[in-house]
């Protein structure tokens, strides 16, 4: 495997021959390519350090890689930006973290004291993609890389790709469930007979679930500059039994311990078997935290996260 130093204006870690298939494949389609690889996309979640990634997306698409991938995983605000990715809205989907996200409309603390969700995920789904930037939701129904919205079983804390999604209605609540925080962020949504809350409490990066698919490369994408990432793959007790008594708070108060890497970077871990992986992150932070709500922050996340997968490309173009 192709194990390659660090890119100058790029948190890249991992095998770089996946980024090489991609550039490959440019103007190819899916279902009909001349490589035997299957090129998994991998989108972090993190709330509003999501921004990192939309940034991340839309230099992708402007490279011409969207359609270069087979199939795309997506958990909480990862799932969403994924959304916009593979519909052609890239842009739309970088330019809402600061002009529609970065608000009290979408986070307000202050809702809590009124017993409301502090994250609006109903301003998200109806306001900011039935609104101001459309989700083409048809397109994304339609989608020839189908995009494998993660969430967490609220009953046993287990994360599960969401199956069942065929109708306009089953998308926004799935992009509704992979990112419902009880309290924070809403109750537990229900789908198929199970209720749903954020695919990032079970399953931060489903890089080991892209593999088990079938996987040959994947690129993951993380909206955390290597800086605030500390490697362990489990959350602390405290955080395990907060997130018993409420899904989703303890994975979000630990944060930083739960983006372990390793998988990505040791090619002997016992998960790997014979598959390449690269990760993506930003090349360096922009002050913002899950919950920020700075306009100017957000952007520059988004600029960041733009400019570390256009230094990533052009290492290698």
């Amino acid at each position: 495997m192709a194990y390659s130093p660090p890119v100058t204006g790029a948190f890249l870690r991992g095998d770089h021959d996946v980024l090489r298939v991609l550039l490959d494949r440019r103007g190819t389609r899916p279902g009909a390519r001349s490589d035997p690889h299957r090129v998994a996309l991998v989108v972090g979640g993190g709330g509003m350090r999501g921004a990192y990634v939309a940034g991340m997306l839309h230099a992708l698409d402007r490279a011409g890689l969207r359609a270069a991938f087979d199939e795309v995983y997506g958990a909480s605000s990862g799932a969403v930006s994924a959304a916009s990715f593979l519909t052609g809205r890239a842009d739309a989907g970088a330019a809402a973290f600061p002009e529609d996200l970065a608000s009290p409309a979408f986070i307000d603390l202050r809702r809590l004291a009124t017993a409301r969700p502090a994250v609006s995920l109903d301003h998200l789904i109806h306001i900011v993609l039935g609104g101001t930037k459309p989700l083409p939701w048809e397109a994304l129904r339609d989608s020839p890389v189908p995009l494998h919205v993660v969430a967490t079983d609220a009953a046993d804390l287990t994360p599960h790709v969401l199956t069942g999604l065929t109708t306009v209605d089953d998308w926004r609540r799935g992009l509704r469930a992979s990112a419902a925080i009880p309290l924070l962020a809403g109750p537990p949504v229900e789908h198929a007979g199970r209720r749903w809350v954020d695919g990032s409490v079970g399953e931060p990066l489903a890089a080991a679930r892209a593999l088990r698919g079938g996987a040959t490369h994947v690129l993951v994408l993380v909206c955390r500059p290597e800086t605030e990432i500390h490697d362990a793959s489990e959350l602390s007790l405290w955080a395990r039994a907060l997130d018993r008594a409420v899904p989703g708070l303890g994975t979000l108060a630990q944060g930083s311990r739960r983006y372990d890497l390793r998988l990505v970077t040791d090619a002997a871990h016992p998960d790997r078997g014979p598959g390449h992986l690269l990760a993506l992150g930003p090349s360096r932070a922009a002050g913002i935290a899950a919950l920020s709500t700075d306009p100017v922050r957000v952007a520059e996340a988004v600029a960041v996260g733009d400019a570390s997968a256009v230094a990533a490309v052009a290492s290698l173009a």
